[in-house]
């Protein structure tokens, strides 16, 4: 003889998430972990855990009711689909989902016994538990966008009321000249670079002046050197001279003495 039997649970979500995720193929599978076939339409057919349980749409009011045949690869030829009916109501904790199961075979009573609780309702719990978490750590795009809004407005703000740089200084310096402290000058960029091009300046103008000294020493010696070696020449070609008049001499005088000796 076939059977009913009742069975609820509290789930954490809405009943129209329960009602969505239980008609579409895939979220029932990310649901059960089972490949699942799933319709919205009334009279669609329907699968779930891998073919194991299949069935048709009966009726279905979207958040509230889900009335579906179910047959297992378990049951016999002659045994008729049987009946799951799915109430969906909303309480503090989540909903509170009331499953009917009728026309049970008597000896399937393993559906009752921890078949619904392992198969369906540990894992939605678990699947809508963890959404539930995701969702509190993501922050709606709404709320996001108005906390950048509000950073940003912030920032402009603070930049807006904030004095300027100069100003800053100008302010500093007035203090410090009213407690008879000289402001401490500092030296511009500007300046820092005009130093280097000055002294860069001088070294090339010492550098124009050596050379000029040297060019003009140059010539100088030069003619030095000229006079020199001219006067060299001039004193070599007077004691050539010289040394040729007195070879001439005793040249003369040698003959001269053999004459006389001829003579004799």
């Amino acid at each position: 003889m076939p059977y009913s039997y009742t069975l609820s649970t509290v789930i954490p979500a809405s009943p129209a998430e329960i009602y969505q995720a239980w008609l579409d193929s895939i979220l029932h599978a990310e649901m059960t972990g089972g490949e699942a076939n799933m319709s919205d339409q009334v009279g669609a057919d329907v699968s779930a855990w891998d073919g194991y349980i299949i069935g048709r749409n009966l009726e279905l009011v979207p958040g509230e009711r889900i009335v579906q045949s179910w047959r297992t690869t378990e049951f016999d030829d002659a045994f008729e689909d049987s009946i799951v009916t799915i109430l969906l109501r909303e309480t503090e904790e989540g909903t509170l989902l009331t499953l009917e199961h009728s026309n049970v075979p008597e000896a399937h009573r393993g559906y009752e016994e921890g078949g619904w609780q392992s198969n369906y309702f540990e894992p939605m719990i678990a699947y809508f538990t963890d959404l539930r978490g995701r969702a509190l750590l993501e922050p709606e795009p709404e709320a996001a966008v108005a906390s950048a809004r509000d950073i940003s407005t912030e920032s402009v703000e603070t930049a807006m009321s904030a004095p300027p740089r100069a100003a800053k200084t100008k302010a500093r310096a007035s203090r410090l000249r009213k407690a008879g402290a000289a402001p401490r000058r500092r030296t511009t960029s500007s300046a820092r670079k005009a130093k280097p091009v000055a002294a860069t300046k001088k070294k090339a103008a010492a550098r124009a002046a050596k050379a000029g000294k040297k060019a003009s020493r140059a010539p100088a010696k030069r003619v030095a050197k000229k006079s020199s070696a001219k006067s060299s020449a001039k004193s070599s070609a007077k004691a050539s001279k010289k040394r040729s008049a007195g070879k001439a001499a005793r040249a003369s005088a040698s003959r001269r003495k053999a004459a006389r000796g001829k003579r004799r």
